[in-house]
Parts: structure tokens; sequence; C-alpha cells
């Protein structure tokens, strides 16, 4: 490893996109308002910018509560995939293509044909790639039932590869077989893979000995995610040496490089924006910069998958 100590160059090329830094927000976190996704830019410096999972129509999510923070930290959402539909991505994708950032557009639906139909939206607005949710816990017959089945996975992920051009990643959640669901998205065309989704999870009221959600189940994330995530970095990895973007649970400079050094190449943020705000990339990009120069480490490259290697 090369050593001094100055800042580290901490550009990256993913799957052919250009990132300034290792730092995007995770789908699912912010709305699809353009304006927002102005400000993840701006006020929260994003290298990329990854939209909510958007499906062929229109869809209105589960009834409220839909969110719930944990005493422990970290939040269960269940907000059923509530998005405007595909018509959205074009105003979008134009908010990126004006500030010269990256859009990644997350894609999800019932079907392998409306996995499609979204993604090739996607490709004529110009996004930079698209993100198969192949792993939403928390909305009936999306995600998780493709997800958690290798040959679903590897054929969805390869009808998408297949029509685009653009770079297909696979989102892919926690499971015990995840090395061979991944193994089967790479062999169908995937250039990264999203690791991890939430976890399916409940919370029920002590009180009245009801589940608090009304959708009785929804997606762990945040903090008590991260240990899982790492680990489930660190095991595709192990097995595939993939490129992975990292998700689940990451809150300071500490916790992002824990996922560099499992495997990650770049780093997602969700739960740390809706308790900060989105300025929380911004902070979280200068803590880790802070961190590797403490550690007197100027090759970032060198650092993913280190963990492996000692």
């Amino acid at each position: 490893m090369q050593i001094n100590n100055s800042h580290p160059n901490l550009r990256i090329n993913l799957a052919g996109i250009r990132l300034a830094h290792p730092f995007m927000n995770a789908s699912g976190v912010v709305s699809s308002s353009p304006g927002l996704i102005r400000r993840l830019i701006v006020e929260g410096g994003c290298s990329a910018v990854v939209t909510k999972s958007i499906t062929p129509k229109p869809r209105l999510g589960n009834n409220p509560p839909i969110l719930v923070k944990l005493p422990c930290g970290g939040y269960i959402n269940a907000v059923g995939l509530e998005n405007p539909g595909k018509e959205i991505i074009r105003s979008i994708v134009s908010v990126g293509l004006e500030l010269g950032v990256p859009v990644i557009v997350s894609v999800a639906g019932s079907s392998a044909d409306e996995y499609l139909e979204v993604s090739i939206e996607a490709e004529e607005a110009k996004a930079s790639a698209v993100e198969l949710n192949l792993s939403c816990p928390h909305t009936e017959g999306y995600g998780l039932v493709f997800g958690q089945d290798p040959e679903a996975t590897k054929y969805i992920t390869g009808m998408v590869s297949s029509v685009l051009k653009i770079p297909v990643i696979a989102k892919l959640g926690p499971s015990d077989n995840i090395v061979k669901i991944a193994g089967k998205a790479l062999e169908a065309g995937a250039k990264a893979l999203t690791i991890s989704n939430t976890i399916k999870a409940m919370i029920i009221d002590v009180y009245t000995g009801r589940p608090v959600l009304t959708n009785i189940y929804g997606g762990l994330s945040g903090p008590p995610l991260h240990p899982v995530a790492v680990r489930l970095i660190y095991e595709v990895y192990s097995e595939l040496e993939p490129l992975i973007i990292g998700a689940g649970g990451v809150v300071n400079g500490e916790s992002a490089l824990e996922m560099i050094f499992a495997g990650a190449s770049a780093i997602q943020v969700g739960s740390a924006i809706i308790d900060r705000g989105v300025v929380v990339l911004r902070e979280i990009l200068h803590e880790f910069e802070e961190l590797l120069v403490k550690l007197e480490i100027s090759d970032l490259g060198q650092c993913v998958g280190l963990a492996h290697r000692l």
C-alpha cells in the first residue's frame, strides 16, 4: 500500500461511471421530486444520485404508519414502493444531466417485463445506470420474491442486461444463499451489485398488542443492519470479487471504510439522511477523508477487500 500524509484521490470508476468520490444516497430514502434530487447534489455533494424505486405505473404505497424509528437506532419502514411511475424519470435524470452528476434509476416491478419497461425508459432518458431492486422485503409480489430465487434473479437481470447499453446493477438483500444469487446476477450481465437491502422485520406495540405498521412487516435499516451488510459484502467478495456498492447503516467515516475493507468500492447512505438531512453525505465524506489521512492511506483502490488480504 502506498503511504504518505496527503489526502488520497477519491475518484473511482464504477462500471464505466466516473464518480468524484465513493458516496451516494441509497434508494428509498428520498422522494421522486426533482427538487430533492437537486438538493442531494448541491447540498449533499453526492457523487451520483440513486432514485426512489420506480415502477411502470404510479403506486400509492401502504397506509400509514409506514416508518418507525427504533430505540436502538435505525428504522423499520413499509413505504410499499410508493412512486409516481416511470413518467417521472426524465425530469429526475435531467437534473443530473444539468449538474453533471450521474443518475442511477432504481427499478422495481412485479414481473420481468415491468423491470424491462422501466429500465428502457431510464436508458432513453439518459440515466447513467439502472439498479434493479430485487430485494424489497415489504411489498408483496415485488423485489424479494425474485431476489431470493437465484434463477429468477438471473432471468430478470439477463433480460434487462441483454437490451440495455448502460450498466445494470443488481440490488440484493440479506440471504444465506447470497453468494449463489450474486453469482447468477453477474453471470446474467450485472456490472455491479448493491449489498444490502433492508431485512424483513416487525415491531409490536406492547400497549395494544398489535403490530405498529399497517403492513405488519417492514424493512430494517440503519445501524442495526450494518454488521449484517458487512458480512454479506465480505462473503460475496470473498467468493466472486465483483464490483460492490455497500449499503446498510453507514453513519460515519469508519462504518464506510469498514464496508470498503470488506469488499465494497462505493457506498450508499440511507437512514443517516433521514436522521441528519442531506448534508450528512458531506459530513461522512469529510470524516472518511480524515480517517484515510490518519491511517496514512493514499491509495483508496488498494483498500477494497483489504480485510481478505491481512
